[in-house]
């Protein structure tokens, strides 16, 4: 038991556990399939900022909102890296699965209208005179949550790595 929570997996997937902890210690493969989407998505993000502004933004990768939605790349990634590492009947794949699918609604709902109330705020105060207390407050920030067709990219993009990386795990854990 001690081994299987050092490793970071509840489960020794078959032979003994100190195989299974020393295989474990040396690849998470849920949590890089998460990072790895999280990281893809956000370099499309500087990439295509590039593209249609020819300028690098270089913010884009820590930033929000745009395409693809790089948190529903993240937990999708991490709902199917689980699924596949652990099977679709227990709970962390349950977990993981619910925190995908509220992550992905408040996307698409919370804080996409937040957004949209952000910009019609900095419209209204981008149009009070110069004398207005207000005229002078930083802008919010415009670009927080995600259209469906983002959030949907997204999770195509975190199925995709995962799937990747589930790929290339089989192949090393076979030679």
């Amino acid at each position: 038991m001690a081994e299987s929570l050092m490793s970071g997996s509840g489960s020794t997937r078959g032979g003994d556990s100190s195989s299974s902890s020393s295989s474990n210690v040396h690849m998470n493969y849920p949590l890089l399939s998460a990072l790895l989407a999280f990281a893809i998505a956000q370099s499309i993000k500087v990439v295509t900022t590039w593209y249609k502004e020819k300028r690098w933004d270089l913010k884009q990768l820590l930033g929000s909102g745009g395409m693809p939605s790089s948190h529903s790349a993240t937990v999708t990634a991490l709902a199917v890296a689980v699924g596949f590492h652990d099977g679709i009947g227990g709970t962390t794949f349950a977990i993981a699965l619910i925190l995908a699918c509220v992550v992905m609604y408040d996307a698409t709902g919370v804080r996409l209208q937040a957004g949209r109330q952000a910009e019609l705020l900095n419209q209204i105060v981008y149009e009070l005179p110069a004398e207005h207390p207000l005229a002078d407050s930083r802008p919010l920030r415009e670009l927080l949550g995600h259209t469906p067709p983002q959030v949907a990219a997204g999770s195509l993009l975190g199925f995709v790595t995962a799937g990747i990386i589930h790929l290339i795990s089989q192949a090393v854990a076979s030679n």
